[in-house]
């Protein structure tokens, strides 16, 4: 070992401790800084669901053109596997703080720009291509993001509070949708022609100041305690990458099968928006309130059953989530295609803002825990991203396989819902409990 590399790691092991403000302070900026990286993500989502197939893709049949717009959604979680082996690697080698710094300029600059893109009639097959390229760097910052935010929360958190903690980033993520989707809300409120001419740009030029907030909040937050203690005493010089391959490859497989839950809520903020506003011929209006308040819901419920899950454990929790979400998934379709707007309220905040909750609010502390502070970040983000690659295309392949013109053409859709979120379910029931695991025990077995 190097002179250099020694009192380097000398330094980091003498370093003083942690401010004890400095759980909040980290569950603060992971939750203020997934709400913008997570507005800038959903912006696309929504206007994909919306407005993308009439713009970008107009030569096309509207149901071609729904699954092309929907195809550049989705391209985003093709490159987030690649995201998150690069910036797993950075994160895990030289510190959680620089991969929260570059996603955040990542995603504002390309979110940015795609307000500046031409349309189809403007310039083309350019301008689907510049929109799929800016797409899929929108994915190599979500990649790091998530996992680098969920570990800095993590390895911040009081041993006892740990998904409660957590849970912030998720809340934050929610928060995002909540933002991009209330943005929305007026301008899908503009004449067609309008919407389609200049309003559907306004929140992609937004993202530049919520960029600037969140850059602002996460600039002054110190690296983790147990990432510092960790440096310190590493006398192992591999990559992450090859320690995570060779040492956490069943709890990698089941992080894996367990992102798969997130196909929930690709179809329910992206394709059921589309199918309702574009097959059923609901108001877009009615959707995107839906939208929000089953989001407003989740920022109470995901931080309770985070909380929850610190008391009784992780797995049950996550476990009850995933098959309510698989159950809920039909009677809130159901009810889009029958137009009931009444239940479409009533399930869909059951749905995606109670029982999904479960699920999504505890999979921070869950996937985090199953690795050791030295893979933590590279274990996090390339299993999710693999898993959450399908959720990405969900809207996409529901879109393939729904049946328009058939009363009951949702229920295929509805029975790849409940597919995925079981197999989430059983690849959890599988994983060891670790609640109760101090932090430097974590992923030693």
């Amino acid at each position: 070992m190097s002179t250099a590399t020694a009192q380097a790691r000398q330094q980091a092991a003498t370093a003083a401790p942690v401010s004890e403000r400095s759980p909040r302070k980290a569950a603060l900026a992971s939750w203020i800084g997934s709400a913008v990286e997570y507005y800038d993500f959903f912006i696309y989502g929504t206007a994909a669901a919306l407005v993308f197939g009439k713009i970008f893709f107009p030569a096309f049949d509207p149901a071609t053109a729904a699954i092309a717009a929907f195809a550049t959604f989705g391209v985003a979680y093709i490159t987030r596997p690649f995201g998150a082996v690069m910036l797993g690697h950075i994160g895990d080698k030289y510190g959680r703080k620089k991969v929260l710094t570059f996603t955040l300029l990542l995603m504002g600059v390309s979110t940015f720009l795609v307000g500046l893109l031409p349309t189809y009639n403007q310039a083309g097959i350019v301008s689907p291509i510049m929109l799929v390229v800016l797409r899929m760097l929108q994915g190599i910052s979500a990649a790091g993001e998530q996992a680098g935010a969920n570990s800095m929360t993590l390895e911040h958190a009081p041993p006892h509070r740990r998904a409660f903690f957590t849970s912030f980033t998720l809340s934050g993520t929610q928060a995002g949708l909540i933002l991009a989707t209330l943005v929305f809300l007026p301008i899908s409120a503009l004449p067609e022609e309008q919407l389609l001419a200049w309003g559907w740009r306004i929140p992609f030029f937004l993202s530049a100041i919520v960029v600037v907030v969140g850059f602002w909040v996460r600039r002054t937050l110190p690296e983790t305690p147990a990432f510092q203690q960790n440096s310190a005493q590493q006398e192992d010089d591999r990559m992450p990458l090859t320690v995570l391959l060779q040492q956490h490859k069943a709890n990698l497989l089941r992080v894996i099968f367990a992102a798969l839950v997130s196909v929930v809520s690709t179809i329910f903020s992206v394709f059921t928006l589309s199918y309702a506003v574009n097959t059923v011929h609901l108001p877009r209006a009615t959707m995107l309130t839906v939208l929000v308040l089953a989001n407003v819901v989740a920022l109470g419920a995901i931080p309770l059953f985070a909380a929850l899950s610190d008391r009784i454990g992780r797995r049950p929790v996550f476990i009850f989530g995933a098959l309510g979400s698989a159950a809920l998934a039909w009677p809130y379709m159901w009810a889009i295609s029958t137009s009931n707007i009444a239940l479409i309220f009533v399930f869909g905040l059951l749905l995606s803002g109670v029982v999904y909750s479960a699920a999504n609010g505890v999979w921070p502390a869950l996937y985090g825990e199953m690795f050791s502070t030295r893979v933590r970040l590279s274990g996090m983000a390339i299993g999710t991203q693999i898993g959450f690659a399908l959720g990405g295309f969900a809207p996409t392949i529901s879109a393939a396989i729904l049946r328009p013109n058939d009363a009951l053409g949702w229920v295929p859709v509805a029975i790849f819902v409940s597919c995925t979120s079981v197999v989430s379910a059983f690849a959890v029931f599988t994983a060891r409990e670790t609640f109760r695991v101090p932090m430097q025990e974590l992923g030693t077995k």
